[in-house]
């Protein structure tokens, strides 16, 4: 559970940066850490693949190849599901909530803490996050989620006071709990099957997405790829 302790321990930093800080961060720096969170995460998303795709020339081919299998049937898998829109309908919610916030005279502290919880909760890079640390015990992902919603906070915090950095604790709960169902469950299951790898090559790839919407290149609907996880395994099996 080290990424979910980050992300709660970056929402905390993030607070308290911005209750010290007056001034909001120059546009500058806000490229620079767009950037920086950029390359960290498609770091994250090769060193997956690299330590998890292994064998011969071939094998390694067809590893990569039952990947990007899983990532295309996951996205039309998650279209169907509409996961997307499922996490976009909750990041509007709490985006509401900040702009009634904004519009009103009288801000209501427990509105900032509820934002902050859906907001930062709800986004798959958490939920992706949370599968490579229970499965892999790699948190890097979900360190590069640490400083993005470190960077966010100190803005609301701003907005919303110091109630804003209490979404630390549901936010560990959640993506903890996640970490826990995957490590305890879904790992031992898919190691005595020998089909853990196919979940992590695929999971690197997936990463290997997020840089494009941190750097705001492509529109990229990143929940609907989720479901690639589950069917990697799949296919792994059917390919044997």
């Amino acid at each position: 559970m080290t990424g979910a302790f980050l992300n709660a321990l970056g929402i905390l930093l993030g607070a308290l940066f911005g209750l010290a800080q007056r001034a909001p961060l120059s546009a500058r720096t806000q490229d620079f850490f767009r950037r920086a969170l950029g390359a960290a995460a498609v770091c994250s998303g090769v060193r997956l693949v690299w330590l998890h795709v292994n064998g011969t020339f071939l094998s390694c081919g067809k590893q990569v190849l039952i990947a990007v299998l899983a990532v295309t049937l996951g996205n039309w898998l998650g279209r169907l599901l509409r996961l997307q829109k499922l996490s976009n309908r909750l990041g509007r919610h709490a985006s509401n909530l900040i702009a009634a916030t904004q519009s009103s005279a009288r801000r209501k502290a427990g509105d900032g803490f509820i934002a902050c919880s859906i907001l930062f909760c709800a986004a798959p890079l958490g939920w992706l996050g949370a599968a490579t640390d229970g499965l892999a015990g790699d948190y890097w992902l979900l360190a590069v989620k640490a400083v993005m919603d470190a960077l966010a906070t100190a803005s609301f915090v701003k907005m919303f006071g110091w109630p804003a950095a209490l979404s630390a604790f549901p936010v560990y709960a959640f993506l903890g709990g996640l970490t826990l169902l995957f490590h305890l469950y879904a790992q031992p299951l898919l190691e005595a099957h020998s089909l853990l790898a196919s979940v992590n090559v695929t999971a690197g790839l997936i990463a290997c997405t997020v840089a494009l919407v941190i750097l705001e290149v492509r529109k990229v609907e990143l929940a609907n790829y989720l479901p690639g996880l589950a069917v990697a395994p799949l296919l792994a099996w059917l390919f044997r």
